[in-house]
């Protein structure tokens, strides 16, 4: 508590953000929730903080509302035309050279485009793009280059889905099978390779040096937080190894990409930065609300069983927090809930504890600091679309 009163104190003097020069570049922020000490890293370009300070209090995360954007700032109307043809123009950049030779390459790498999924990732990188046009330009239009980032945006992540279906061993994925029990788990590993082959293709087409560094930055991530997800740590490293884990695997992709639409639009360093933090801030708030829903969400919403991170041995935010009032969640989490009743027993107590509202409280706190980093850019329908879509996320079912 002593630690954490000193940098609140630091955070006083700088009235948007933490003191810098208490961090080093990696950024570490050090919060209270309801009582306890936890500690959450994640990489930071410039080395600010995570959470702007005044989210931050001794007692715990302050949750600080923002006014509601006007009904014409939805996010998904102010993108629907952008977002209709999207799928079908992957689906033309997948089968470019012909499926005469491969029909089965093709019809598994285009399984998952088929206009079902959220399309959650390209929204928020069209939005992202929109919104530094309008600040540079006072022109919305997304130019050529920026386009094909939202594209490659939802090639990545789907991509991922496809090893994800070997790694996880999933049956079922979006309410229908995956890919696994229809091609083999050998072929969905080549699928997701050959996604990720046409979008190196698609991006040395845009001619950016600092996009290819960035996309490049994602595939990285996405592969380093495969591989702490099948770490085990010490209970005093477990909600930074959680935290960081979500940045890889999911909030690197936003940030990049959020970043390289705006790199696009010709934006200076602190822009780029700016956006940065959105994307990171937000896919961190992202993915601790699907945690949340593996414990709360309909299961035929979220297109995949209840307690699916359970099953497969992982220990995510509202367990980490249930496990402050039930230590007898250690020796679960350290055997990974592999024993016969590990899952039900663990389900049952977190359910009887306040985890999933305290992960709900961390996760607003992130949503709320991707709020704050865009605060200063121009205001247009499409920043007050991205605001409006932090509240989108902390809201969702599925």
């Amino acid at each position: 508590m002593l630690q954490l009163k000193k940098m609140v104190a630091l955070a006083a003097r700088s009235n948007s953000t933490f003191a810098t020069e208490a961090f080093s570049p990696a950024a570490i922020v050090t919060a209270a929730c309801a009582g306890n000490f936890w500690i959450c890293r994640s990489r930071s370009n410039s080395g600010a903080p995570l959470l702007p300070s005044r989210f931050i209090q001794c007692q715990g995360l302050s949750i600080t509302a923002h006014p509601l954007p006007k009904e014409q700032d939805d996010p998904f109307e102010l993108t629907k035309d952008d977002i209709r043809t999207l799928y079908d123009e992957i689906q033309v950049e997948l089968s470019r050279d012909g499926e005469n030779e491969m029909k089965q390459l093709y019809a598994l790498s285009r399984y998952y485009f088929d206009g079902q999924g959220k399309a959650i990732r390209p929204v928020i990188v069209c939005l992202m793009g929109r919104a530094a046009n309008m600040h540079l330009k006072n022109e919305p239009e997304l130019i050529p280059g920026q386009r094909t980032i939202m594209l490659i945006t939802e090639m990545i992540h789907t991509a991922s889905l496809l090893h994800d279906d070997v790694i996880d061993g999933s049956d079922t994925r979006r309410g229908k099978p995956s890919t696994t029990p229809l091609w083999g788990q050998k072929k969905s590993i080549l699928g997701g390779d050959f996604v990720l082959a046409r979008c190196a293709e698609m991006l040395a087409q845009i001619g950016c040096v600092k996009n290819n560094n960035y996309i490049s930055q994602i595939l990285v991530d996405l592969v380093s937080g495969e591989f702490m997800q099948l770490e085990n740590t010490e209970i005093s490293e477990r909600f930074p190894h959680y935290i960081e884990k979500s940045f890889l695997k999911t909030a690197s992709l936003l940030a990049y990409t959020c970043k390289g639409v705006v790199t696009l639009a010709g934006c200076d360093d602190q822009m780029a930065e700016a956006a940065y933090q959105y994307g990171r801030n937000l896919g961190i708030a992202f993915q601790l609300i699907d945690d949340v829903l593996d414990f709360v969400a309909d299961q035929s919403l979220l297109g995949k069983p209840a307690a699916a991170d359970l099953r497969l041995g992982l220990s995510t935010g509202p367990v980490l927090f249930a496990c402050q009032e039930y230590p007898q969640l250690n020796e679960l989490i350290e055997r990974r809930f592999s024993k016969v009743g590990d899952v039900d027993r663990a389900f049952a107590l977190v359910q009887q504890s306040s985890g999933l509202a305290r992960t709900r409280e961390v996760a607003q706190a992130y949503a709320n600091a991707a709020v704050a980093a865009i605060q200063d850019w121009v205001d247009s329908p499409f920043k007050r679309g991205l605001i409006t879509l932090t509240d989108r996320i902390l809201e969702r079912n599925k």
